[in-house]
Parts: C-alpha cells; structure tokens; sequence
C-alpha cells in the first residue's frame, strides 16, 4: 500500500491538527482511503526545523511548544531552514500552513515554488500563492508532473472549487456572489444587534474571530483575495488582483444598519463576479445591504456561502464552515485525497 511522505511547512493551528489527525486517525484513514500517510519533516518560525526519514514521533512533536523549546532537542535546528527543508526532504506532499503577505504572497509563495521546483506536490491553505501567482504556479506543477492544491483557501473546509468544477460540468457558469469572510459578518451581525463598530470588533477579537489587526478582514482585502481565485478558477477570468474593486465594512455605520432594517434589509460584506457580454468577467467585494430574503442575507457569524449562477440550473449555493483549525485541517486531508486519485488515474492509464 502507498504511504505518502509530507513535510508541514509552519506548524501552527492548521499543520499542528493535521498532524493530530494522522496521529489518531492514521489506521483508519489507511483503511478507508487506501494509503498511509507519514510527516518526515516538519518547521516553524519558534520550534525550528526537524528532519527525519523514518518518519518523525509525533507523540514528541505535538508536545512541543513550552518556552525556549525547539526541535534542535531531538536531532533538529532551531533555524526555520525552510528553503533547504522544503528542497531536500524525502517528502513525496509538502503541507504549506505559513503566513503570507497579501501584497505579494510570501513567504509562501516562495515555498510553493520550491516545492514544485523539486518535483514535490503541495497543499497550501494560503490565499497569496493562488491569488497572485496561481497560473504560474499551476503551469509549474504540470511541467514538473506534481500537482498544486489549495481547497482551503478559500472556504477553509468546505470544498467549493471542487465541488463547484464537479458540479457545474455541463454547465455555464456567469458568476457568483457569496459571503466569504466570518469576521466582517460577525462584526455586521453584532452591530445589527445594537454595537457600535468599535465595540464589535473588540467583541471578535475577544472571541478569537479577529487578528489583533483586523484590516484585512474588516476593509476587504481578504475577500478580495478569494474573489480573485474563484474567479479564476471557475470563471477563467485571467484577471489580477488590481482588477477586483474593493471596499469593506468600515464605511457602514450604526445609522446605516437602522435603517436597513427599517427598509426589511440586511448589509452583508459580499464578493462578486460577473462574466460580461464581450467575455470579460468583473469582479470586486463591497458591503451591501440585501433584502431578507436573499438567499446571503440568511448567512450568519463564521459560516460561508457562495450562490453560483449557471445557464441550465439558475442559483445554485453551497454552504459551510469558512473557518476554524480542524476545518482547514481538514482541507489539506482532501487536498492529499486529490493528489492520491490523481496519481492513481495516471498510474492506471499508463
């Protein structure tokens, strides 16, 4: 049976539960999908890096994380050592859980293109890489013979490129309009039930919801990243980032809100694309005030939805978790699953 070697790149919330679930769940998923997976390698800004062939003892590494603790403890570094890591490792998938720059997708970006430059597949839950340089990204993995994953990018768990490209086979796709960031709905939802902007926001930082800097959920920036992929992706867009019009929920006031729900509407932070007569698609994110009974008003706190317009089927939604550890987690588990099924239909028609 294959046993898939993976690298963690970054082992905070997201790579930290992956390697929990191959911890417990190991056995099982073997079972059930059919190959093993093994971590040989793992690094983190604050652990460093370690390296093992053999197979690392998570029961070891899970543990870590007490002051002045790294890996160069067991046979590591306490250098992050990414580049030479991601280069060198015997792993087969690299899982790239990092930070990223929105303005121009590193460090992350760098670590997928070493990556597929080695001839390794990766599974990131970063927006940058996709966003920014995903076609050059994509070309680079076919011309190595690996592949390039990013579920969790936009939807977290929920798997909307993937059950969009499925779904919509057969279909025209002309857009999609969905809400796509749990803070700014959670800070809009808290100021519809009567708080002030600043008070929302101090309320979903409290609540683990917002980054002690919250710009780029509540002015939009991260919707307009995953605006950008979607659009991209199942619209075959080809636009940049610049091309996404964007404005966030800053400008929404209390007065706004009352009178919104005087009027039987709801704002909501909405990303949107357009494919237009001539071919071209427009795209951007805006907050906006919905009436009740659109299909979006209805979405509340950290849940995500996306409404896709199509030619034969009109609107059809898909909806689910936009956020959480063990819902990213779980992305890169069925990034993995693509990799296998991919890997396994080249293997059967060779």
């Amino acid at each position: 049976m294959t046993t898939y070697d993976i690298a963690l790149i970054g082992f905070g919330g997201v790579n930290r539960t992956l390697a929990e679930l191959i911890a417990t769940r190991g056995e099982r998923l073997r079972s059930e999908l059919g190959f093993g997976l093994r971590i040989v390698a793992i690094t983190d800004l604050r652990l460093g890096s370690l390296v093992q062939p053999e197979g690392v003892d998570l029961s070891v590494a899970l543990k870590l994380g007490g002051e002045n603790e790294t890996f160069a403890a067991y046979g590591g570094s306490a250098d992050t050592n990414n580049e030479s890591v991601i280069r060198n490792c015997p792993a087969d998938i690299i899982c790239e859980a990092t930070f990223t720059n929105p303005e121009d997708g590193e460090p992350a970006v760098s670590h997928v293109r070493w990556a597929l430059e080695s001839g390794k597949s990766v599974c990131t839950t970063n927006k940058g890489p996709v966003a920014l340089r995903g076609a050059e990204l994509s070309s680079l993995a076919e011309q190595k013979g690996v592949h390039f994953e990013f579920e969790g990018a936009v939807m977290s768990g929920t798997p909307v490129i993937r059950l969009a490209k499925k779904m919509f086979a057969g279909l025209e796709l002309n857009g999609f309009e969905g809400i796509l960031n749990g803070t700014s709905n959670y800070v809009l939802g808290r100021m519809e039930a009567g708080l002030d902007f600043g008070a929302a926001i101090r309320e979903a930082q409290e609540l683990g919801y917002a980054e002690a800097n919250p710009a780029a959920d509540i002015e939009g920036y991260d919707v307009q990243l995953k605006v950008l992929i979607l659009a991209n992706e199942l619209l075959d867009a080809g636009i940049e980032f610049k091309d996404v019009h964007r404005q966030g929920i800053s400008t929404v006031t209390p007065e706004d809100i009352r009178k919104a729900a005087h009027a039987g509407r709801r704002w909501k932070l909405v990303g949107a694309a357009r494919r237009n007569p001539d071919g071209s698609v427009t795209a951007g994110v805006s907050p906006v005030a919905l009436p009740l009974d659109h299909g979006l008003a209805g979405v509340a706190g950290a849940t995500n939805a996306v409404s896709f317009e199509t030619d034969l089927l009109g609107s059809v939604a898909i909806s689910g978790p936009g956020a959480g550890r063990v819902e990213t987690a779980y992305a890169l588990l069925s990034d993995i699953i693509a990799i296998h099924v991919a890997r396994t239909e080249v293997s059967a028609n060779a």
